[in-house]
């Protein structure tokens, strides 16, 4: 037996970009951002703290643009080549449905 009700749930209705302060909904009516997210342990400076920030499109990228200069920066005399830094952090491409890691 079906017993319907009315249950009143909180629920995300937008995520706001924690660097520009924009809404991260997109024209097709979801939300896409990226997650920056850290949790430190015992024995590092920062123990106990942990960090969330949620970035649109535009800061994730930019963010990453940083990360990969400071990583040439740091391995310039190094003899690794381009694809260490192109693709550095990227673990799937042309993942439309999300379903790459199933086959």
């Amino acid at each position: 037996m079906k017993i319907i009700g009315r249950v009143e749930a909180d629920a995300v209705t937008d995520v706001v970009c924690d660097v520009c302060q924009c809404s991260t909904r997109v024209h097709a009516g979801g939300l896409q951002f990226g997650t920056l997210h850290a949790h430190w342990g015992y024995g590092t400076t920062h123990d106990g703290e942990r960090y969330e920030l949620q970035l649109c499109e535009a800061c994730f990228f930019g963010t990453l643009a940083y990360i990969k200069q400071e990583r040439r920066t740091q391995n310039l005399f190094s003899e690794d080549g381009p694809d260490l830094i192109e693709n550095l952090g990227l673990i799937a491409k042309d993942d439309y449905f999300g379903d790459a890691g199933s086959r």
